[in-house]
């Protein structure tokens, strides 16, 4: 064919064969042009091409432009499908056969485009990143990326030799997001996004932000995964979590960081699969009904704990691929186990691969290092009043809770989100329209992202770590609140904790440290957390922190267990604290399992599954949790002998009393008020010798007197075993 041009075609077609130009399809693919069909394909390894398919078995050679890797034919209309094949010979002499993914129109529809560009998609992974699809009768992978001030990008990866003029992308116009769906790939291929910055030229690759999967670590590629779906067996498991009054339900979650719970034989990791059975099985047998994972989103960094996340819409490659983790998720459910996710939408770290100046500009993060950075942690803030960032952190929310069936999101670090001034220095910060400190953008997202979870699914928690007095943490955003599930109780952890460092002897002048907490106990729902934050960092193991000599200490850690099991609001444990772990947790070493042989922490072990037990069967200890009927005082006021006595209620009026007892004294004839007569018996006592106590406690039972004490009609005499509690239950 004649293959002379204009100057202006010319020059598009040059741009392309350089990679230079923002919409290949201008020159690519299916042209009418003076009344013939010109088709164009790029070919930078070729060394000769030809057109097939039809019904006729078309092979029509195609001719180089000059100067350029663009192959060129005139179609015969007849012979020539819309979804036409080229076959090309590269310099080795290989043949190669493809369908060119330059004739097949746009795939992102306009709906879709338009949610995310005003922050309102839920489902933008659906559309976004890697993913298998069909069109027109032809399998191959959608790639997707959101990147507005990128002057042209390409797909790179395995498959194209990491070339950025082989797979150069279409731009949907103003909404900065590139497509391109490549026929016929298929397996799994690493593959990143090679970006032409539009302000300084630079030519630079970044991983997928919505990759579903990831090379492991140090390597950084985004990964298409298999095409096979998993076959989940949740569905029992999913229904009844819909319709759970969870507000009213016993939940204890056990907190578990997947790299150094259990190593294999090798000190190696074990993989989703491996943990699922050996975890589900301890977690059933300690009576724990929650799993909380700390991050398993990608992250590069492993001294990070996840927490420096890179990848938002993938579990990490180190314990295994996206159906492992499934499994992992699936298994639990049928073992009726509920999966929660530590998840990091504060912060994200700068490493060159991932989110950091995605397009060569602040695309993610806020320009402003006074908005955009976190000084403490080395890390950028996501930029929340920008629609298209919350769609991606929204999405990814919905994306962990829908996609991979968990059943809620522990939200990181929430009290740096709202607040503007956080961690930072006079002048640091930049107040908001109003001159205040709070977070504003942030504050809207949050409501957003909660209305958006609960919806998309039903039953699922949103967990804060919010560590300020903020107010209405939990309460609807339609009342004013943040719209939370529930709240970690940071005050309540850290009164509990300063007071119980304290010898006894100094106790009773601390006595308001375990009182105070029940002014605001009932102003959110609330979850008590001993977690892995109080047991890193010079803070001690949760042992250690207790005072006194061997004995004591174990008596002071079974008592501090048995107060939070008793106290309103639901339960959390690090892992190792369970056991009583002598060292501080550290992240590249397994729990020291070892230490189960010695009685002593053995018996902590017992006495935390009995107590997960009395919790979540005894109906007083979980129903009101959250609120202040669910709780009475006895007597709050015995500082002198550092004694707590209270009432757990469930709305039927059945009750247990719990007794406190902060001294290494034994009380005998400690007399309690009571506000019913009967005999009671002892469900519980941390001072059991079970448990390795000292085993004083009282017997078969009492017998209440009709003696007014405390202002209640009735009374028992009871003896308090020393640094123990106890909980008594009415008979009949």
């Amino acid at each position: 064919m004649n293959l002379t041009m204009q100057q202006p075609e010319l020059e598009l077609i040059h741009q392309v064969n350089e990679a230079k130009h923002h919409d290949p399809f201008m020159v690519l693919g299916n042209h009418q042009q003076d009344g013939r069909r010109i088709i164009r394909t790029l070919l930078p390894f070729a060394e000769t091409a030809s057109l097939h398919g039809g019904e006729r078995g078309l092979q029509q050679p195609m001719q180089r432009i000059p100067q350029t890797d663009i192959f060129i034919a005139e179609a015969v209309a007849a012979e020539t499908p819309d979804h036409y094949q080229v076959e090309w010979t590269d310099k080795t002499g290989t043949t190669h056969l493809s369908t060119d993914p330059y004739s097949f129109l746009p795939v992102i529809t306009d709906f879709d485009l338009h949610l995310f560009c005003e922050g309102n998609h839920h489902h933008a992974y659906r559309f976004l990143g890697a993913s298998h699809r069909v069109i027109d009768g032809i399998s191959g992978v959608l790639f997707a990326v959101w990147a507005p001030n990128a002057r042209r990008v390409s797909v790179v990866g395995d498959f194209n030799h990491w070339n950025g003029r082989c797979h150069p992308m279409r731009v949907r116009g103003s909404s900065g997001v590139w497509e391109l769906f490549i026929p016929g790939l298929d397996g799994i291929h690493n593959y990143k996004y090679e970006i032409h910055a539009r302000g300084a030229g630079s030519v630079f690759l970044k991983a997928d932000p919505y990759a579903r999967q990831y090379e492991l670590r140090p390597s950084t590629a985004s990964v298409i995964p298999a095409g096979q779906d998993f076959t989940w067996q949740d569905e029992s498991w999913l229904r009844q979590r819909a319709q759970r009054d969870w507000l009213h339900a016993p939940m204890s979650v056990y907190e578990v960081h997947l790299g150094s719970w259990r190593k294999d034989d090798h000190n190696g990791y074990l993989d989703y699969r491996e943990l699922a059975h050996q975890l589900v099985a301890y977690v059933k047998e300690m009576g724990f009904n929650y799993i909380e994972l700390l991050p398993v989103t990608e992250h590069p960094f492993d001294a990070s704990w996840g927490y420096q996340t890179t990848g938002y819409f993938a579990p990490t490659r180190r314990f295994g691929d996206v159906n492992d983790f499934k499994y992992f998720v699936d298994y639990c459910h049928r073992h009726d186990i509920g999966v929660i996710l530590d998840w990091a939408p504060g912060h994200f770290p700068k490493d060159d691969h991932a989110l950091s100046n995605f397009d060569g500009t602040p695309l993610y993060e806020h320009a402003d290092p006074k908005r955009g950075e976190h000084r403490d942690w080395g890390t950028l803030i996501f930029n929340y009043g920008r629609h298209e960032v919350k769609s991606f952190l929204i999405s990814s929310a919905v994306f962990w809770l829908s996609e991979m069936h968990l059943d809620g999101l522990r939200v990181d670090a929430v009290a740096s989100m709202l607040y503007l001034d956080y961690s930072r220095d006079e002048g640091d910060w930049i107040p908001n329209i109003y001159g205040g400190n709070e977070n504003l953008e942030a504050i809207d997202f949050l409501k957003t992202l909660n209305r958006a979870t609960h919806s998309e699914a039903p039953g699922s928690l949103m967990v804060a770590e919010e560590s300020t007095a903020w107010p209405q943490v939990t309460r609807p955003d339609w009342l004013g609140g943040l719209g939370f599930s529930m709240k970690w109780n940071m005050g309540w952890m850290h009164d509990t904790l300063k007071y119980m460092q304290l010898d006894p002897v100094h106790r009773h002048y601390h006595h308001n440290n375990l009182t105070f907490g029940l002014l605001y106990a009932f102003t959110e729902n609330f979850v008590l957390p001993f977690s892995h934050d109080e047991v890193v960092h010079g803070k001690g193991s949760m042992i250690n922190k207790m005072p006194g000599d061997e004995w004591q200490q174990f008596a002071n850690l079974r008592l501090l267990y048995t107060y939070m099991y008793t106290y309103p609001g639901k339960k959390l444990l690090f892992m190792g604290s369970e056991f009583a772990q002598r060292q501080e947790w550290q992240h590249h070493l397994a729990l020291d399992w070892y230490l189960l042989q010695y009685a002593f922490h053995h018996g902590v072990k017992d006495l935390v599954r009995d107590l997960n037990r009395l919790y979540t069967q005894c109906r007083a200890l979980h129903y009101d949790d959250f609120v202040d009927s669910g709780f009475e005082w006895i007597d709050c006021h015995d500082a002198s002998q550092s004694v707590l006595s209270y009432l757990r209620k469930d709305d039927t009026g059945k009750f247990v009393v719990v007794i406190l007892n902060f001294t290494p004294v034994p009380r005998e004839n400690y007399r309690v008020g009571l506000p019913a007569g009967g005999h009671y018996r002892e469900i519980h006592n941390s001072d059991s010798t079970y448990y390795g106590g000292s085993n004083l406690g009282n017997g078969d039972g009492l017998n209440a007197e009709d003696l007014a004490w405390m202002g209640r009609p009735f009374s028992v005499s009871l003896t308090l075993p020393p640094l123990a509690g106890i909980v008594l239950e009415p008979v009949g």
